[in-house]
């Protein structure tokens, strides 16, 4: 009876010990089969300005613009996003002699994210918040490598004191008023410098006003202002800078729009 009773203690025992340790046995492997995720971090989104309203795709997001004589940038809505502090302020475009430093810490502000300034006689770039981040250096300044010059395919034409347009490659005989692109009828003619060479934007005077022309004749910007400049404004801005005063320039875009 006695053996029996031990027996049994014996057996209650070792179940004891069996069940304790299969608890710590499934308790390890539990843990043991965990895997610690690796947590990617997500690279924030750039924050976009809600100042740098876009209107018309073609145009710059900021235009120069003067107020009581001084220079800064509006949004295409005509609101300043830049304070008028500048003396000479340009369009938010590449700088070549920056892309080309001799110091490669400064060639990222040859990009068309910065555009140029000038106050007090100091040169400097300025970013889209109207923050000075560069100031120009003689020694910072490099080659500027020019991409081949594009053929333009019209040129003006003087005949009896009236300028036309005339394509270089099929003109031959003047006497011929169908050779003509667009026969002389105009005080004056200026082809804008542009990438598109076969519909280039001309400045025309006609009854002493400038306008727009195309190679079509057809009026784009009306006859209307004292003096439209022969810069790049539409090169780099698809932009045209007027007056109606012959004393306060501003921009306007294709359709006549005011900045």
């Amino acid at each position: 009876m006695v053996n029996m009773k031990n027996i049994l203690n014996f057996l209650c025992v070792f179940i004891s010990v069996f069940v304790f340790s299969q608890t710590k046995s499934v308790k390890k492997t539990a843990v043991k089969s965990t895997v610690k995720g690796t947590v990617k971090k997500v690279p924030a989104e750039p924050k976009i300005n809600p100042d740098l309203v876009v209107i018309n795709k073609d145009l710059p997001v900021l235009i120069p613009k003067k107020k009581d004589g001084k220079f800064g940038y509006v949004n295409q809505k005509g609101k300043f996003i830049i304070s008028p502090e500048y003396h000479i302020a340009v369009f938010f475009y590449e700088d070549c002699n920056l892309l080309n430093s001799p110091n490669e810490k400064v060639r990222k502000f040859g990009t068309k994210d910065y555009a140029t300034v000038e106050k007090d006689l100091i040169s400097y770039r300025i970013d889209q918040k109207g923050k000075r981040v560069y100031e120009f250096k003689d020694k910072d300044l490099g080659q500027c490598k020019f991409e081949p010059y594009k053929q333009q395919l019209f040129q003006a034409y003087v005949s009896n004191g009236f300028y036309g347009i005339i394509e270089k490659s099929k003109f031959v005989n003047a006497a011929d008023y169908r050779q003509y692109q667009i026969y002389p009828q105009y005080q004056y003619l200026y082809i804008m410098e542009g990438d598109d060479t076969a519909d280039p934007m001309i400045v025309a005077s006609n009854n002493d006003r400038f306008g727009v022309i195309d190679v079509n004749n057809k009026v784009i910007i009306p006859f209307e202002y004292s003096n439209i400049k022969r810069n790049f404004s539409w090169k780099l801005g698809k932009m045209f800078e007027v007056t109606k005063d012959g004393t306060n320039y501003y921009y306007i875009d294709a359709d006549n729009k005011t900045y």
